[in-house]
């Protein structure tokens, strides 16, 4: 089993290109399945998570074929509404065929997805917004079961935002006859993003990036050709790497207002921060000011990003609170970043960072996405060498993270280990 190597204490310096977002990447593979035409995709990260979702559509009967950062989808001959659970365990977004299927076939299969246990994600909301469309489902033997002879618009208030859920009934209303209303619907970029996917594919939808969302459906759809946006989470990490290491690093090919919430913060924690349209340079030296962060939907301070800011607040001169609002169980990170010299306790909800001086390299395990990702960023501000085990974690999200940061001037590699 791999692990990665950090000897920590290297300034990083330079720039380095912002790939596409996975969690734009993923949606927009489901959306091809609302159409029996090819739609190709550009921009697509080469990240584990992609190539999951790619296997699924093709047990589903679609054909895939990859040039450089751009997939084809051709999904003429898809002939199956049911996602296999040895393909949908993997990655929670595997949820995200249920609306498509059901929009094209007027059924669906789709077992309880998986992926990172940061707490309880439930798709409550997606099947009780299919049910509003007209579907009848029912669980069975662990796979939720979809069926609908017509869907028909409907007016569909989430109890909760919810990304998956609005980006779900948004394929799926995409079929149904006459209006759906999506209010309280997610205002995330990869939202956005979909809505011009599917706008481009044929659809009629207004209001993407409010919380209100109308869709007129019944149009017919048919292929496209999209550019995903760039990754804003995969940016934020960058950026606070650059800062914890001492270091002055650009990213390029990303639109920083889809960060403005982190670098408002990292700017209080007196971090330098320029920006042009599509670049943003950080510059930054420990120990930082102490800042609070409270995560909450966009446009508010991302949940992904609590991890990495948790990891910067480590080396803060004095004590920041971080308050997590959207995952019950998204401190795993924190007894692993405390074995490398973190000073942090558990209260509820919040964690309370106190700085210390310095962190000290160690073995540490990643338990998750975003959780791997803060153990790297803390092993490149540590002093002397810190392994990290599970790094499967991390490819899960991140287009080879450790080259990237090897670029950057960092002392990081895989090595081969003797695992957990």
């Amino acid at each position: 089993m791999q692990e990665l190597r950090i000897i920590g204490g290297r300034s990083l310096r330079g720039s380095v290109q912002i790939s596409g977002a996975k969690n734009a990447a993923l949606p927009a593979l489901a959306a091809c399945l609302l159409t029996n035409q090819t739609t190709t995709l550009s921009n697509m990260p080469d990240v584990k998570d992609v190539g999951s979702m790619c296997a699924l559509l093709e047990a589903l009967g679609a054909r895939i074929s990859r040039v450089n950062d751009s997939i084809s989808v051709d999904t003429s001959n898809v002939d199956r509404h049911n996602a296999p659970h040895e393909l949908v365990r993997k990655m929670r977004a595997s949820v995200l065929v249920m609306g498509p299927l059901l929009a094209r076939f007027g059924m669906a299969e789709v077992a309880l997805p998986g992926g990172c246990t940061i707490g309880n994600r439930p798709i409550d909301l997606h099947i009780a917004a299919m049910k509003k469309l007209g579907a009848d489902a029912t669980l069975i033997k662990g796979d939720t079961h979809l069926t609908a002879s017509t869907l028909k618009g409907a007016r569909i208030y989430f109890d909760r935002p919810t990304v998956t859920g609005t980006e779900n009934v948004m394929m799926a209303a995409t079929a149904a006859d006459g209006e759906t209303l999506l209010e309280n619907a997610a205002r995330e970029p990869e939202v956005v993003d979909l809505a011009e996917l599917l706008v481009k594919m044929g659809a009629n939808i207004s209001g993407a990036g409010t919380d209100t969302i109308r869709v007129i459906g019944g149009q017919l759809m048919k292929g496209a050709t999209h550019e995903i946006i760039s990754d804003r989470i995969e940016a934020g990490t960058y950026a606070v790497s650059a800062a914890m290491t001492g270091g002055i690093v650009t990213l390029t090919h990303m639109n920083p207002r889809m960060i403005s919430s982190l670098l408002e913060k990292m700017r209080s924690a007196g971090c330098k921060v320029v920006e042009t349209d599509t670049t943003v340079t950080i510059s930054g030296l420990p120990p930082f000011k102490p800042v609070d962060i409270s995560t909450a939907e966009y446009p508010g301070f991302p949940t992904d990003l609590q991890a990495q800011f948790m990891a910067m607040m480590c080396l803060a001169d004095g004590e920041a609170v971080i308050t997590e609002n959207i995952f019950e169980d998204r401190f795993k990170h924190v007894p692993e970043l405390n074995r490398l010299g973190a000073e942090i306790v558990i209260r509820g909800r919040s964690a309370f960072v106190r700085g210390v001086k310095n962190l000290l390299g160690a073995i540490v395990t990643a338990s998750d996405l975003r959780a791997s990702a803060s153990l790297v960023l803390a092993g490149l501000a540590a002093q002397d060498e810190t392994r990290i085990l599970r790094i499967y974690h991390l490819d899960r999200g991140y287009y080879r993270m450790e080259k990237k940061l090897s670029a950057l001037g960092a002392d990081i590699g895989r090595i081969d280990g003797e695992g957990p």
